[in-house]
């Protein structure tokens, strides 16, 4: 049979999802439906093994240009049926989304998260294949990242309840919540300046319904802020706390809350995703590295 590459289409939603769930590692496959929703606004190709347009979807890659550098474009999805492997289908999906990108006037592409919209922060160096495939295809090792897992069985550091901690805080005058919608326009100013332009279009999502968020507020005013869901249901951050209010341990109450919560809609275990100070989620919830990827880049 001849596999074809044409444009990814909306029609295709229903079959894309179906070939992550077969493709992808087992915690990705179980989100493939919302990595897919996640990446609506992506680009790209599909793989169709036959001579129709309605055959079978054996292959898919998707590009989007960069959110902070609009110079640079993002290889955001790539997956090939184990069935169909080493036929050199991804090679023409990749070179697809290339000649994509390369349309628009971009000078490079990352495969990287396009943050706010990203399922990883790069290539989890499980999915080795691929990575030796991008690599001969010209893309080199940019940085790496890395995942945080914390397991959510009672009992666990991730679960010690916050009580007492926030009546400490309370002594502080420091009061933890659940958000709303309703807070978003006093808090969509203060995450874009204090942090990222970027965090802010997750914690909509998370507030908007993709998952939850829990703040801080000393004195009637925000300083601090964790949220999960934003991008995938099973992912926790991004979280943080105003300098002015560091010291008083307002993260690691935040951050159990929304471990809570989502413990509380029957998850075993949450990815912290992209982590930065380690030492942080490792005392506040007893969170290990677990998931690592490689962060790759290729001038166009």
């Amino acid at each position: 049979m001849t596999v074809m590459i044409g444009p990814y289409e909306p029609h295709h939603r229903a079959a894309v999802t179906g070939l992550l769930e077969r493709s992808l590692l087992a915690d990705d496959a179980a989100e493939a439906a919302e990595i897919v929703d996640l990446l609506a606004g992506s680009t790209g190709f599909v793989a169709i093994d036959g001579d129709e347009p309605d055959g079978e979807v054996v292959g898919v890659a998707l590009g989007s240009t960069g959110h902070r550098d609009p110079a640079v474009g993002h290889l955001d999805l790539l997956a090939v049926d184990p069935g169909h492997r080493r036929q050199g289908h991804g090679r023409a999906l990749v070179e697809a989304v290339e000649e994509m990108l390369r349309g628009r006037g971009l000078t490079a592409v990352q495969v990287s998260g396009n943050a706010p919209v990203h399922a990883w922060p790069g290539v989890d160096v499980r999915y080795t294949p691929a990575l030796c495939s991008l690599a001969a295809l010209g893309y080199a090792h940019d940085r790496t990242a890395w995942n945080m897992t914390a397991e959510l069985v009672e009992g666990s550091p991730a679960l010690r309840e916050t009580r007492s901690a926030q009546e400490r805080l309370a002594a502080a005058h420091v009061v933890v919540r659940a958000a709303t919608p309703a807070d978003l326009p006093e808090l969509r100013p203060i995450i874009a300046a204090e942090w990222d332009a970027a965090w802010v279009a997750e914690v909509e999502r998370a507030i908007g319904g993709h998952g939850g968020c829990q703040l801080a507020f000393r004195d009637g005013a925000p300083v601090g802020f964790a949220a999960w869901g934003g991008c995938r249901p099973s992912w926790f951050g991004p979280m943080g706390t105003l300098p002015a209010a560091t010291g008083l341990g307002i993260g690691g109450v935040l951050l159990r809350r929304c471990l809570r919560e989502q413990a509380d809609r029957g998850l075993r275990s949450v990815q912290i995703g992209w982590v930065g100070p380690v030492s942080f989620y490792s005392g506040a919830a007893g969170a290990v590295i677990e998931r690592v990827f490689f962060l790759l880049r290729k001038p166009l």
